[in-house]
């Protein structure tokens, strides 16, 4: 299985920090996360995988999945919630104490919740603000340190398509933190590119995980109808992603071949973001 996915050399022994690395799933479904689909990958180069998730059976799932799919891949998982500074800082200390080093960080916790500039709650912005963007500032604070002390590492962060255009969904909140992700990663990138740490982020288009592939097949109307919404799209390439093509940016971006790259965003999107129109897009 693992043979399928580019091999990058110079990753084999690297240890790699993944938030949000659980998911929920159908049971026997090919589907995987963005989190756990590029530990697959990452694994599959041999890098050692220290993954956190809200909730631990969810990371304890693609823990299994992995292994299952890789049994030499080494994959250690906690529970952790990016929005709260001691858990990502026993998260942080925990792959120290274990592993001594931390090479790749990926920032890929978020989550979106509806509401327009006039009729969100304060509650929700702030909510919304906290997990989408300070988890990322907060891991980057803690890890940025060890990795100047190593003289080397790479950050990627996970931004989004909505952080670039308007994509007909009312999520202000949510599409101004991956907005704010996107300039924290290009200004740390200019701020630690003489220091060996490399800062860029990934920004996925419309890709069919397995939070959408459970709305399609709901018992409820209401979620269909929202995964129908999703999946009509008018995206140049007539399909959506797939989580291994957000695996597959991550870990270039995070291997040697990508040695002069940083402050870059790199759009995963199948050419949506560039083209004309938001009709039918959930």
């Amino acid at each position: 299985m693992t043979s399928q996915f580019p091999i990058y050399p110079d990753l084999k022994g690297k240890v790699a920090l993944i938030t949000g690395i659980g998911q929920v799933g159908l049971p026997d479904s090919p589907t995987w996360g963005n989190g756990a689909a590029t530990a697959r990958v990452l694994a599959a180069n041999g890098v050692k995988i220290y993954g956190c998730d809200l909730k631990i059976e969810a990371a304890e799932y693609t823990k299994q999945r992995l292994l299952k799919d890789n049994p030499s891949a080494v994959c250690d998982v906690v529970a952790a919630d990016m929005t709260n500074p001691t858990d990502i800082s026993n998260f942080v200390n925990g792959a120290m104490e274990k592993y001594g080093r931390i090479d790749i960080l990926y920032n890929n916790v978020g989550m979106t919740a509806p509401g327009d500039p006039a009729t969100i709650t304060e509650d929700v912005w702030q909510k919304q603000l906290d997990l989408n963007l300070n988890s990322v500032f907060r891991t980057c604070r803690l890890v940025l340190p060890i990795m100047e002390r190593q003289t080397s590492g790479s950050i990627i962060n996970n931004a989004s398509i909505t952080a670039l255009r308007y994509i007909g969904k009312p999520q202000i909140a949510y599409a101004t933190a991956k907005a704010a992700v996107i300039q924290y990663t290009k200004a740390t990138g200019c701020m630690y590119a003489s220091r060996g740490i490399r800062v860029n982020c990934v920004v996925p288009g419309l890709m069919y995980t397995p939070l959408v592939e459970n709305l399609e097949q709901s018992d409820k109307a209401e979620d269909r109808e929202v995964a129908r919404k999703i999946t009509q799209h008018n995206v140049p390439m007539r399909r959506m992603g797939e989580s291994l093509d957000v695996a597959n940016a991550v870990v270039f971006l995070a291997s040697e071949a990508a040695k002069y790259i940083t402050s870059h965003p790199l759009v995963v999107d199948g050419g949506i973001t560039e083209s004309t129109g938001t009709g039918g897009i959930c």
